[in-house]
């Protein structure tokens, strides 16, 4: 099957067999399976070929609004598209993860800029990062200093963004800025889609320790910005920010999760007729369990999205749970010799070794497992505050 039944917007499970049948019965798609990349940039590069592969196919438009060049649906039927990928050997190409944060609040929010840039994410042709983190402000969003100021029929940006996701590679940022006063914290914030190619941006890929460009930090010097390209009203930014991070929560977890599924499976595969060391097939279990527990936790988050309720701080639990996956996972991987962890040379181990340092950041990139819990025992539990706190 070539091309998606009209009926699939409706018929969840006839989306499903349809999809199966596609991604099963495509050798087009053989050419990224089992597939490394040497770097970050290769890697966006041939996923951005994947998505554009898909997309003709006409699998992946299915979740979006028409408007903004899907074929409509909800986040169930995203949830089960990352589940065949996954299924079938391929991997959830990477700008996915930003465009299950991104595209919502573009969608709901600025529905112009949506049906205008959108469909370009949708084919590969471009993708965007995150600009919210500052050197001055990581977890308290409420104090960065980017500024917006307005100049006639748009915006001057200044200022510095860093750890910004896909910022070494994206065409757009979409970004948080200050329009208001310090003094007025949250309600001075503004969310902007500025264009990486503008007069004034700057952008230096950041290298991990694996030595991969994961990472950028960017610096406006004087950018402007046309006032269209607001997400939401002037000094509404927080809004937009918080809309944002229940699909950061849930559809990126949810993601997350079925391509660990694969690595779980490809490190099994690794294995076989390899004798396994003391405990390793306890850890195996175990994290196969942390995924199972993930997943349910995390479809329920989903099919609250897809019935339009606003998902609480109860959603931490997937952002813990996720951070523990992939901990577990990629901790697993480095004590297997079969794995060739330590010393191998091929792709397979130096890909293992990149994804076990990206790892690291699990529990805090997005909001740290110490402020997750906070929330959750704050606003979930309703625990008792620690004497001094």
């Amino acid at each position: 099957m070539t091309a998606p039944p009209s009926e699939a917007t409706l018929d969840l499970e006839g989306y499903h067999a349809g999809l199966r049948d596609y991604l099963s019965s495509s050798s087009v798609l053989d050419r990224w399976r089992g597939l490394d990349h040497a770097t970050t940039e290769d890697r966006v590069a041939e996923h951005a070929q994947l998505i554009g592969e898909l997309f003709r196919a006409g699998w992946s438009r299915y979740g979006w609004p028409v408007e903004a060049g899907g074929l409509g649906g909800d986040e169930r039927h995203r949830a089960v598209f990352y589940d065949a990928l996954s299924a079938a050997d391929l991997p959830v190409p990477e700008q996915y993860s930003l465009l299950e944060t991104l595209g919502p609040p573009l969608v709901h929010f600025a529905p112009d800029l949506a049906a205008a840039y959108l469909p370009r994410y949708l084919r590969g042709e471009e993708w965007w990062g995150q600009g919210f983190s500052e050197p001055d402000a990581g977890s308290d969003l409420a104090s960065l200093r980017t500024r917006a100021t307005r100049d006639g029929d748009g915006y001057r940006v200044n200022g510095q963004k860093i750890w910004t996701s896909h910022g070494a590679t994206a065409t757009r940022l979409v970004c948080l800025v200050r329009t208001g006063t310090a003094a007025e914290r949250h309600r001075g914030l503004t969310m902007l889609l500025i264009d990486v190619d503008s007069p004034g941006v700057t952008r230096r890929p950041i290298a991990l320790a694996s030595d991969r460009n994961e990472l950028a930090e960017l610096f406006f010097d004087d950018v402007a910005v046309p006032a269209d390209r607001l997400i939401g009203a002037e000094g509404k930014g927080w809004a937009v920010a918080m809309y944002l991070l229940q699909f950061e929560r849930a559809m990126y977890a949810w993601l997350s999760a079925a391509t660990a599924l694969r690595r779980l499976r490809e490190l099994r595969g690794q294995l076989t007729g390899h004798r396994l060391p003391d405990g390793a097939a306890s850890r195996f279990g175990a994290c196969y369990a942390d995924l199972v527990a993930l997943r349910a936790r995390s479809a329920a988050t989903v099919r609250r999205l897809a019935a339009g309720e606003p998902v609480g701080p109860e959603a931490s639990v997937d952002k813990v749970l996720l951070a523990q996956v992939e901990t577990g996972l990629h901790d697993l991987a480095r004590d297997l010799p079969a794995t060739g962890f330590l010393l191998g040379d091929d792709p397979a181990a130096d890909s293992w070794r990149a994804d076990w340092w990206y790892s690291r950041a699990a529990t805090i990139m997005g909001g740290s497992a110490e402020v997750q819990r906070t929330i959750l025992a704050d606003h979930v539990l309703g625990l008792p505050r620690e004497r001094g706190a």
